[in-house]
Formats: structure tokens, sequence, C-alpha cells
């Protein structure tokens, strides 16, 4: 039997936060799938730099803007300039985050804002663009986590801008009627990227591992191929939906 796949055809592709680890890893895997990819990145050039000429050694477009996504105006500039280079935008994947973690009791005014400001509002102003800028057909993947379900302690703050993305998600999904714009989110569990693992003694990153009925942590590439199936032919009807890529933890 012959088995035939659609391919969707080559778009504009936005991914914030995409100079490492799980953003990378959707930024190289858009460009294999033939999207030209705009790897977002907010201070480390060099890193995006590399994710790039990763993506053109493979035969992709890729091109690296910086953006601080805390920062609206800096956004706003950001889709500016990938409108002039390319004519307009298909694709935005919102990886961009931070997650320092502290009891709820003792989190600090700074810690707070600082994640309120990247998280929960660095998404909102991607999507605020967006809607009024991602061209008719087009998709939206956020970034939630299965920390929202799961809240364990120490992660009450993060887990509250992830839920809040979360309800971004859904009511755009609403907004976007008339434009066939999908708009959906990804809540990883347990990934093995610098941001998880950095600080967590190896004891504690087995414990993680085996929690899933999988038994492993989530490498960069499983997101990113959930991220590549919303995005592609076969997501076309998935919508206003919290896809839990996380091998089974909740």
């Amino acid at each position: 039997m012959t088995t035939t796949t659609t391919k969707t055809a080559p778009r504009i592709a936005l991914v914030t936060g995409a100079s490492r680890g799980i953003g990378a890893a959707i930024a190289q895997r858009l460009g294999r799938d033939g999207h030209t990819v705009i790897v977002n990145y907010a201070g480390n050039a060099a890193a995006a730099d590399a994710v790039a000429a990763t993506i053109e050694a493979a035969g992709g477009r890729a091109l690296t803007v910086q953006a601080d996504v805390a920062d609206a105006a800096a956004v706003k500039s950001m889709f500016d300039r990938v409108e002039a280079a390319f004519g307009g935008i298909d694709i935005l994947v919102n990886n961009a985050g931070i997650m320092p973690l502290g009891a709820i009791g003792d989190m600090g005014d700074d810690t707070f804002d600082k994640l309120v400001d990247v998280n929960l509002k660095g998404t909102f102003n991607t999507l605020r663009e967006a809607a009024q800028r991602l061209r008719d057909g087009g998709r939206i993947v956020n970034f939630s986590s299965s920390i929202v379900g799961l809240y364990p302690p120490t992660y009450g703050v993060y887990a509250a801008t992830k839920a809040a993305v979360e309800a971004l998600t859904i009511v755009m999904a609403r907004e976007m009627r008339g434009r066939s714009i999908t708009v959906n989110a990804i809540a990883p569990g347990p990934t093995a990227t610098e941001l998880f693992l950095d600080g967590k003694p190896q004891e504690v990153v087995d414990r993680l591992a085996k929690q899933a009925p999988l038994e492993r942590l989530g490498q960069p590439e499983d997101i990113a191929a959930a991220v590549a199936f919303l995005v592609g032919p076969d997501g076309a009807w998935i919508n206003g939906q919290v896809l839990r890529a996380n091998g089974g933890i909740i």
C-alpha cells in the first residue's frame, strides 16, 4: 500500500526565545519542514546565529531578530522588520519564557515582576501584534507548562503566568473567528533543557524522569514535533486547545 503525506506550503514562522533549548529545536524543525524561520533572541546573538546557520546548512532559510518580548515597542519593531523582509508572518510560536522559582511567601517583587513581564506580558505583546498582522490561515502556538495541573511547591508564580497563557490561548482562538487562524498551546512536562536542568542534583533529575509512564525526560525534539504537528496540515482542525506534551505525567 502506498502512503501519501500532505506537506504544507512553506510559510514565514517567527519563533521567540529560539536561540537555545526547546526554541532552538522548534526553529530547526520548522526549517527542515520548509518554513522560513525567524530566530528571535533576547541577548545571545552568537547562539541565535548558530541556530540560523544550522537551518541554512540544512537547506533552509533563517533570519535572526533581537527583541525582548517583554518590551512592546521591541515586539512591534520585530514584526515590522519581518514584514519588511518577507512580506508577512504566517506562524507565531511563543516559546520565550523564564522559570525562577520560589515559595509564594518568599517571592520578591523583582522576581514576580520579571516572571509576569516575560511569560505573560511577553506572550500578550506578540499576540496583540499577531491579532492585527498574522496572515489569514496562520497558526499560533503558545507555551504553557504541565506545571499547570501538577502545581508543586515553589512553582506558584510560574504556574500562574502559564495558566494565564492558557486563558489567552482559548480566548484568542475565539477572537480569530473568520480568519482561519488556529491558536493553541503546548504544555511540556519535564524536558531536558538548560532551563530545566540548571541547579538540579542528578538524583532529582532521575526522580523526575521516572514520574511519567514513559520513564524518561522529554527532549526538545519531542516538543518541536508537537509544534510541527500543530502548525502543519494535520493540525488544521485543532484550535483553542492545550496539548500536554509530557509523556503522561499528568
